[in-house]
């Protein structure tokens, strides 16, 4: 079939559509075109040109961004064949204007989407399956799968795709006949009809696609595969590729550089030390539960047959809240209030063996400013209050 430019060049002259630059060369950062409508919409204005490098949102590609003349290009959608750019100030109609892509944007956008082919058609290929979804978002690449994926298929996808990034490939980009198409496999999430944009990363790929991509696999950098959960029928991986695949490497490698600092360990050690920090954690946490416990008894004992108790306590879990409300409610014969925190902010739990206590509840909450609720015999919550504010609330419920 004939090569993508010229193909798609003439198709588009021969229909009147806006000629799509970006397909004659997607490193073109800069061009010029003729407005052919102006209108304003909602605080924004909807520009047409006869020509334009702006990649509209489609395939999973985000648009371009950019300048139009004196103008700020914030989308880039296309709509019955003809590309709209959304601007912030209007152009002349008739005008010639320059138009300048944000070339950050599109080439991360390039890197992203053309990892995510040579990525897809591995995958793909070595376990026969379909890519069912792709997006580039603001920090990652989501593309679903409908098979399941293994840790060690990652593994191997992953390196087989940095292999051939490393080979430097180049990719071709055709728009075969309808004969042509016929007998070409490739990859496509849909049946098409028309004229077929099909992208070719040789021994990779060979997928239909609209979107825009680097010339040849070195450009992508590489792909990084962050993620892979369970989704639908399939799974949902987390990709990243070029600039950000690099960005998120270095924001793991500080994070465990300022893990080995704070454990003294080195820093592919980083996981056996956290291991032991556990072990040891663990450990402590079971002894401070029999010192806390021991504690707790020993005040039940001193407070059996007291009657009404409030107890305020300083910060403490809500377990170990429930827990010593519990143990002194059955010794102390009546009411037992236990509040825990400080600084104006208490959690609380209110017991009483025999009693309806939501009444109290309800009332508590409203001049302590808390919430909260339970069990006939058992409720608790939280306040916004005073230890004085406290103490004076249940001196007038003795």
């Amino acid at each position: 079939g004939k090569e993508g430019p010229a193909a798609g060049k003439a198709a588009e002259r021969l229909l009147g559509m806006t000629e799509k630059l970006f397909y004659e060369d997607p490193f073109l950062k800069e061009f010029s075109g003729t407005v052919l409508d102006c209108r304003e919409e909602k605080g924004q204005w909807i520009v047409t040109l006869d020509r334009t490098a702006f990649y509209p949102e489609g395939g999973g590609q985000p648009a371009d961004h950019g300048i139009l003349g004196n103008v700020k290009v914030f989308d880039t959608r296309e709509k019955n064949e003809e590309i709209l750019h959304f601007c912030d100030g209007p152009v002349d109609i008739g005008e010639t204007v320059t138009g300048t892509v944000d070339w950050a944007r599109r080439f991360d956008f390039m890197q992203q989407h053309s990892g995510e082919h040579i990525v897809s058609g591995i995958l793909c290929g070595k376990f026969g399956c379909e890519n069912v979804g792709f997006h580039i978002g603001h920090e990652l690449v989501t593309i679903d799968f409908n098979t399941e994926l293994s840790t060690e298929d990652l593994i191997f996808v992953e390196n087989e795709a940095n292999r051939y990034i490393w080979a430097d490939q180049k990719i071709q980009i055709a728009w075969p006949s309808p004969t042509e198409l016929e007998n070409m496999e490739y990859r496509s999430k849909k049946a098409l009809s028309g004229a077929v944009r099909i992208v070719r990363w040789p021994e990779a790929d060979c997928c239909a696609c609209c979107g825009t991509h680097v010339r040849s696999s070195g450009q992508v950098g590489m792909v990084k595969l962050i993620s892979c959960q369970k989704f639908r029928d399939g799974v949902r991986i987390e990709m990243a590729a070029g600039e950000r695949a690099l960005k998120w490497i270095n924001r793991i490698a500080e994070q465990n550089t300022r893990v080995s600092q704070l454990l003294s360990a080195k820093p592919d050690e980083t996981a056996a030390a956290v291991e032991r920090l556990q072990k040891e954690i663990y450990t402590l946490r079971g002894r401070v539960a029999e010192l806390e416990e021991g504690d707790f008894i020993r005040k039940a004992e001193e407070l059996t047959g007291k009657g009404n108790v409030l107890l305020i306590e300083g910060a403490m879990a809500g377990d170990s809240l429930r827990k010593l409300c519990g143990l002194v409610k059955e010794r102390c014969g009546g009411r037992c209030a236990v509040f825990a925190g400080g600084d104006g902010t208490y959690q609380y739990a209110v017991g009483q063996n025999g009693a309806d206590l939501r009444s109290l509840a309800k009332e508590l909450n409203e001049k302590l400013n808390g919430r909260g609720g339970g069990k006939p015999e058992f409720v608790q919550g939280s306040v916004k209050a005073g230890e004085a504010e406290i103490r004076e609330f249940f001196l007038s419920k003795r």
